[in-house]
């Protein structure tokens, strides 16, 4: 295959960024996304070029790392991660816009690269639960309805990508937090931080600087694990709960 490439590419978060086009040749169908830019980087290198930066680490669709925007989706034509995306999506001749993650509580490192340790903070504030330290419990002490375990384990499943915050119009990390407090709050675990989980959690997500949820429903469709949309008006009756409570 034969590709044009427009890269974003941007030394810092200070500096302008703008597209660079590349010309590609002889890309198998079988190569993954990431290893088409590895076969770029290694032409540019050979030329005495600075190679293109993106941010990668599993290539197994498990830590979502190699999150990009490709023609405008967040990681790509495919409901999958960056890695796990095929050049057989693709057809010969194609002209393919790859772009980091549009977010203001993204900032760009380099090129490709954001910086997502708003997520990290997010977690910090409430994504735990209290545990008494010593011998580790018996594993039936705590008897987890169904239900409930199944619905911890669907939301378990989110990797953090961004690809929510990147697909919703209005750079929302709600369903990112969505699927944090509803993971936790779903098991008996988490109940002695229930309400003041979901009201810090919130409340780091607003000071982060992340855009407001107006329900289009982007999020859902970009997220590459399957994360339901209705986790966010769980999480939002769970909000409204614990406000009237004071916590």
């Amino acid at each position: 295959m034969k590709l044009t490439l427009r890269i974003w590419r941007q030394k810092n978060a200070d500096a302008p960024g703008a597209l660079s086009t590349y010309e590609v040749d002889g890309i198998s169908q079988d190569m993954s996304f990431l290893e088409m830019l590895d076969t770029l980087n290694e032409e540019l290198l050979l030329g005495g070029d600075d190679p293109v930066a993106f941010d990668h680490d599993c290539r197994e669709g498990i830590c979502g790392a190699c999150s990009l925007v490709i023609n405008g989706e967040a990681h790509g034509p495919e409901r999958t991660t960056t890695c796990q995306l095929h050049m057989r999506s693709f057809r010969n001749g194609d002209t393919l816009d790859i772009e980091p993650w549009r977010a203001a509580a993204f900032p760009v490192v380099k090129d490709l690269v954001v910086d997502r340790s708003a997520f990290d903070r997010i977690i910090q504030s409430g994504g735990y639960i209290s545990a008494p330290t010593g011998a580790a419990p018996e594993a039936h002490a705590t008897a987890v309805p169904k239900p409930a375990a199944d619905a911890a384990f669907e939301h378990a499943e989110c990797i953090g990508c961004g690809a929510c915050v990147a697909a919703c119009p209005n750079g929302s990390a709600m369903l990112f937090t969505a699927a944090k407090v509803v993971h936790l709050n779903s098991l008996p675990q988490g109940a002695p931080e229930r309400e003041s989980r979901v009201l810090d959690m919130v409340g780091r997500m607003d000071a982060e600087g992340f855009g407001g949820c107006t329900n289009t429903g982007e999020c859902a469709t970009a997220c590459p694990k399957g994360i339901p949309l209705f986790s966010i008006s769980t999480m939002n009756r769970e909000f409204v709960r614990a406000a009237r409570k004071g916590r």
